[in-house]
């Protein structure tokens, strides 16, 4: 299954001169532990970086910092790492424990932002394929035992 099937569609974006107060407060409004931060114009927007609410917590409040006049450009990583929305499950969850991230935005092959990709995302998919296995195991039983008897 592409991962563009199971990401998060609605992203919410901000830019690198984008406050530190002005992204919590985003993150707040839209109940969000991350923004994908993204430079160019609307028709053409590729993320550049990403910062989490993790972030501002160890980059900013705790050495107690400025959230006024740090900008998400001071804190996030320099290093995007992204993944493609045609790409398998199983290599992104390869690709997530090698870059040992716990969020990737989803990118077209064109570099574009089509959505967003958690770890939470990933465990919910699996569970489900794990629901269906184990319902597989209990009617192949029942089964076995209504042809039995």
């Amino acid at each position: 299954m592409p991962i563009g099937d199971i990401c998060i569609r609605e992203v919410v974006t901000a830019t690198r001169d984008t406050t530190i107060q002005e992204a919590a407060q985003l993150m707040r409004e839209n109940h969000v532990g991350d923004l994908v931060v993204m430079q160019g114009s609307n028709g053409n927007r590729t993320p550049i970086g990403i910062v989490t609410d993790r972030d501002i917590v160890v980059a900013v409040v705790a050495p107690d910092l400025d959230p006024a006049v740090l900008t998400l450009e001071d804190i996030m990583s320099p290093d995007l790492e992204t993944a493609v929305e045609d790409q398998g499950v199983f290599e992104t969850i390869n690709q997530m424990r090698a870059a040992g991230v716990r969020r990737l935005p989803v990118v077209t092959r064109a570099g574009v932002l089509v959505g967003i990709l958690s770890i939470d995302d990933l465990i919910q998919l699996l569970a489900e394929e794990m629901t269906e296995l184990a319902k597989l195991i209990s009617r192949e039983q029942r089964k076995e035992a209504h042809v039995r008897r």
